[in-house]
C-alpha cells in the first residue's frame, strides 16, 4: 500500500518551446520594472542570457547581471550576488542556468529584503519572508531546483548546508525545453 502524501511545489510552471523569448512581456504584465539575472559565465557564452536580456529590455524592464556563480557555490558567491542585486535596485530575481545558479537566485531573493542572514536561514523551515519575486529558468534537466524548496551552499572548505523552506520556491518556473539541448 502506498502511504498518502502531499506534494507542494512552485505555484506557476510555464512550459513551452521558445518561451524564454516571452520573459519580458510575461514580467511586464505583472508590473515588474527592475530585475537581476543570476547566472554563470558558461551561460553567458551560450547566448541564452542575451535572449532574456533582449526580451526584458524590449518590455521596459531594467536588468542587472550577476554572472559569477560557480559549481557548488560558496557563501561568498551568495553574498556577492545579494550585493549586485542591491546595487542594481532589483525588484525581482531571475535565475538562469543549472542548479547552482538557481540555488543562488533563490537565496538572493530571500536575503535582499534584509529580514535575516544566510546563517539564520540554514536548516529546515528557518527561512522567513517576505522575499523578492523570483523566476527560475533551468537550462539542465536534472536538479529540479526550479520546483523544489531547497538551496544547497558550500560552507567552509567542503561542508555543505541547505536552506529548506517553501519560502524559497519561485513564483514562476519557466521551462523552455529548447534551452536543455546541446
Amino acid at each position: 500500500m502506498i502511504a498518502p502524501f502531499t506534494f507542494n511545489t512552485t505555484p506557476s510552471i510555464r512550459f513551452g518551446e521558445g518561451l524564454l523569448d516571452e520573459i519580458g512581456p510575461m514580467l511586464a504584465a505583472d508590473d515588474h520594472q527592475t530585475a537581476l539575472i543570476v547566472t554563470d559565465a558558461g551561460m553567458m557564452a551560450t547566448g541564452i542570457v542575451d535572449r532574456a536580456l533582449s526580451s526584458l529590455a524590449a518590455s521596459g524592464i531594467t536588468t542587472g547581471l550577476y554572472t559569477d556563480v560557480e559549481a557548488d557555490p560558496p557563501e561568498a558567491v551568495v553574498h556577492a550576488a545579494v550585493d549586485a542585486a542591491r546595487a542594481a535596485g532589483a525588484g525581482m530575481i531571475i535565475g538562469i542556468g543549472g542548479g547552482s545558479s538557481l540555488d543562488v537566485a533563490k537565496l538572493v531573493a530571500l536575503l535582499l529584503p534584509g529580514h535575516q542572514t544566510l546563517a539564520a536561514a540554514y536548516g529546515v523551515g528557518n527561512a522567513v519572508g517576505p522575499r523578492l519575486p523570483l523566476l527560475l529558468v533551468p537550462t539542465t534537466a536534472g536538479t529540479g531546483s526550479e520546483v523544489t524548496p531547497i538551496s544547497i551552499i558550500t560552507t567552509g572548505k567542503s561542508e555543505k548546508m541547505g536552506v529548506v523552506s517553501p519560502v524559497i520556491l519561485p513564483d514562476i518556473a519557466l521551462l523552455d525545453p529548447l534551452l536543455t539541448l546541446s
